[in-house]
């Protein structure tokens, strides 16, 4: 119990500095934006969706289905909403767990001694799980560990119980209860059936390759073919089910998460896919350089058989085939021994020998051990804690690198990425114990005491510098600048769309280095760092739609629209289906006056499909914005009707996460424009019961119930507006308009200077508080703010025209002519503004002054 103790206790150790770190990559998407995490969303929803919260059956999920690590993210998110460092602890919590479970499963193959020590501290250090254990969405692997090796031990004990006690079959049950618990963590963990296979038929009753199909011609063993064929069924029947439930259609992912598998070139694809475990296995025994991504061009295709990490491919087969012919060969002298093949009698290289007949049962072979020497320990261990030979422990150490791996090879579909690092996780069991049973080989094969001394320190001082290693890289994952930076050097180009209010920019998942770097420097408001590194990652890979949209984005929150226009262009080009990028195109387009081109593009936009997108959400949403925008265009043109019909499309199409109160009180505008007031009433209250604290509603329904007589209650809405933003002077403009309608007029007055006071650079906001102010008979003040407006639009006419007007009645009459001419000059027919200059003259000539007209 010590070394389990022990090997947790360093795997938590290890990891405390993780406790701090922020949300990273894509725990954006997995969590922050995931609506099945929230309360107000049914937690069955989250049995229909994929790990990202898009319906599993979409044709866009992604096909993750990993039920019970989103409902353990719900559950964080019940406990402590979005602070990263409960869902950190749970992760650390878990990897110690999977530790402490390792642990004793290692003692098992290799005894109480300091071997089963190392082979845990190892696992616990091992720094290729930083990425599942200090990135949040990494539980799913871990947490498939845990039920794994749960799994996995329950078959061990059906094995040892299996025609000796009637609980063999519960711990049967639990072996498949596990794998099923360990499925729904993440999809690699029904292969748990496969490695239980691999222990039962080669270490458990040490069959060899040759005696395998003999064993089922003569109908030996018929409990363990028994036991075989329920592990076989109950896969088969997971695996079924799993495809059933995702609509029977694989995930498809884009070129840049798996080039290789875009590739035209038979040769390319076969080369490269040949060659990727053989880096998988590198980073395992030298996880030197990391990253929290791998795909586009981190590894570049191996396009010719002269590429010269091939060289590496044939080296790792090699090598694989050779460890598999050393655990699986036939014993060179063999007899048989009670029905079955074991070596003449004496004690084998081993230390195995051949047992009495009264050590089997049923003629069942039981597992032949060698002392505890290979362990350190030189007393002979007892027949109750023989333990399996090395070449028992090099077959179940392969079949636990190699069988959890198999689905991540693209051997069967391609998959969304080139290299995962979490995905190394289950696997990196096997790793560990190869290693430590290769090192207890040669510890027990050499004589000297020194050589001894010599492979046990190495292997300690392996398991030192990756302790080292893991503690600095969980530095990187401390914040997502600390990550994108460290991954630049490995995948610099990629990126993805960001997300700013109304400007829609959504975090999805694949966007490391530059790109996501320029992202999070933007949402620090180094505009020119930003910019700089979005166009390093254009420099990369200049076709990026999520890239280009992003650029014409921070060119846009920084007026520079033409640039942004340009971009946005050139991300539609790059990808059709990018909503977004028509929606902020529409907006700076409406914004110009180009009303038509703006129109145009917003309706494009709402008639793209979410039919196979990476984020359905995301797009209905952007979709909804863009049916939302063309509404307000047809308001602004006086087309309710029109405007009407639209915002019912938008409510249509728009997906649960989108907030929708904006929409909701345009709609009750748009009523309100065509007279339609209990129409209007019944979206007004929508708008204010999707979000109770909107301002513009509480404004807008304060005007209906001011109109509609219900004067004490449209005050209070006119309070509570300027309650809940007591800074925003338009609040007191609409408040002081109805004290003028009600004849309060000092009240009006003080509303208004307050109202200019706030919003001074708002044209509308100084224009009309001017107004109220000449209404109030202030016109000295009215005069002021008259004067800021028309500084404000300086080529206004109606702005120069009223404070012309003011002027007038202050008895500045010849500031008044110079206004009402520059009026004039820009709209020169203009009835009112000719009548009041006639007058003006009149006076002026009464009270013999020069005028223009003489």
């Amino acid at each position: 119990m010590i070394a389990e103790l022990v090997s947790s206790a360093l795997g938590l150790a290890l990891y405390l500095n993780t406790l701090s770190a922020d949300f990273c990559y894509d725990d954006s998407r997995a969590i922050k934006t995931n609506q099945d995490l929230l309360p107000e969303t049914p937690w069955t929803h989250i049995f229909y969706n994929d790990f990202w919260g898009t319906l599993l059956t979409h044709s866009g999920s992604h096909k993750s289905y990993r039920p019970l690590c989103t409902l353990s993210f719900r559950l964080n998110h019940a406990i402590g909403g979005l602070n990263p460092w409960s869902y950190h602890l749970v992760n650390v919590l878990l990897h110690a767990a999977v530790t402490g479970l390792f642990t004793s499963f290692s003692k098992i193959l290799l005894g109480d001694g300091y071997w089963t020590f190392m082979a845990g501290l190892m696992f616990a250090s091992h720094p290729i799980h930083t990425e599942a254990v200090a990135g949040i969405v990494g539980r799913a692997d871990v947490g498939a560990s845990l039920f794994f090796l749960l799994s996995l031990l329950c078959y061990m004990k059906h094995c040892s119980t299996r025609g000796a006690s009637a609980r063999t079959w519960g711990w049967f049950l639990g072996t498949g209860l596990c794998a099923g618990c360990s499925m729904l963590w993440k999809e690699q963990g029904v292969t748990v059936l496969a490695v239980s296979a691999v222990y039962d038929v080669f270490v458990f009753h040490r069959l060899k390759m040759k005696q395998i199909l003999p064993t089922i011609y003569k109908r030996k063993n018929l409990s363990l073919f028994l036991s075989i064929s329920l592990l076989t069924f109950w896969g088969t029947s997971l695996l079924g089910a799993r495809l059933y439930w995702m609509g029977n259609k694989p995930p498809s992912f884009s070129n840049s998460d798996n080039p290789a598998a875009d590739s035209d070139s038979l040769l390319a694809r076969t080369l490269t896919f040949f060659y990727l475990p053989t880096k998988n296995l590198w980073l395992l025994l030298c996880p030197d350089t990391l990253s929290f991504d791998w795909s586009m061009d981190a590894i570049p295709l191996l396009k010719t058989i002269c590429d010269w990490r091939n060289l590496h491919t044939v080296a790792f087969y090699t090598g694989l085939l050779l460890l598999a012919y050393y655990g699986l060969k036939s014993p060179s002298v063999e007899r048989e021994c009670n029905g079955k093949f074991v070596t003449n009698g004496k004690q084998n290289a081993n230390g195995h020998s051949c047992h009495s007949e009264v050590e089997y049962r049923n003629s069942e072979i039981k597992p032949s051990f060698p002392s505890k020497v290979e362990n350190g320990i030189k007393n002979n261990v007892s027949q109750r804690t023989r333990l399996p030979s090395t070449e028992n422990i090099v077959v179940l150490s392969l079949s636990l690198l190699i069988i959890p791996f198999v689905p991540a090879t693209n051997l069967f579909f391609y998959v969304g990425f080139v290299i995962a690092e979490r995905v190394l996780y289950i696997p990196s069991m096997g790793f560990c114990l190869l290693i430590t049973v290769g090192a207890r080989a040669l510890y027990v094969k050499v004589q000297k005491r020194f050589l001894k001394s010599l492979i046990f320190y190495a292997t300690a001082t392996l398991i030192v510098f990756y302790g080292l290693k893991t503690a600095i890289r969980n530095g990187d994952w401390q914040n997502e600048e600390m990550l994108y930076r460290s991954g630049i050097k490995v995948n610099p180009a990629k990126g993805h769309k960001m997300n700013c209010g109304r400007l829609w920019t959504k975090y999805k998942r694949s966007f490391p280095s530059w790109g996501n770097l320029g992202n999070v420097l933007k949402s620090q408001s180094k505009i020119s760092e930003a910019e700089s590194a979005y166009r390093n990652a254009l420099y990369y890979r200049s076709n990026m739609a999520d890239m280009l949209y992003n650029l014409g984005l921070l060119l846009q929150e920084n007026s520079r629209f033409a640039e942004a226009l340009h971009y946005y262009k050139l991300a539609i080009g790059s990808r059709p289906t990018l909503a977004s990028a028509y929606l902020n195109t529409g907006i700076i387009l409406m914004n110009q006056g180009k009303t038509e081109e703006a129109r145009r593009t917003f309706l494009k936009c709402s008639e793209i499909p979410d039919e196979n997108l990476k984020d359905p959400h995301a797009h209905k949403s952007s979709v909804t914005s863009c049916l939302y925008n063309l509404g307000k265009l047809y308001h602004e043109q006086g087309h309710y009707e029109d405007a009407l019909s639209v915002y019912k499309e938008a409510i249509q199409k728009m997906p649960r996460q989108f907030a929708p109160q904006s929409l909701y009180n345009m709609m009750g505008e748009a009523y309100m424009r065509l007279s339609k007031l209990p129409e209007a009433e019944h979206w007004y209250m929508e708008s204010l019961r999707s979000k109770t604290d909107h301002i513009p509603a509480h404004l807008t329904y304060g005007k209906l119930l001011a109109l509609t007589g219900r004067k004490s209650e449209a005050e209070k809405f006119f309070l509570k507006a300027i309650e809940l933003d007591p800074t925003k002077g338009n609040c007191y403009m609409h408040y002081g308009q109805f004290l003028l309608e009600e004849a309060r007029l000092i009240e009006a007055a003080e509303m208004a200077k307050k109202a200019a006071e706030l919003d001074s650079t708002e044209f509308d906001v100084v224009f009309n508080a001017a107004h109220m102010l000449r209404q109030a008979s202030l016109n000295e003040a009215a005069e002021k703010y008259y004067d800021l407006a028309a500084k404000l639009r300086p080529n206004y006419p109606a702005a120069l025209m009223n404070l012309g007007a003011i002027l007038h009645l202050n008895g500045r009459l010849q500031k008044a002519e110079a206004n009402y001419l520059r009026a004039l000059r820009l709209k020169p027919d203009d009835i009112i503004t000719q009548s009041n200059l006639r007058k003006l003259w009149n006076i002026m000539e009464k009270q013999g002054l020069k005028t223009s007209k003489t």
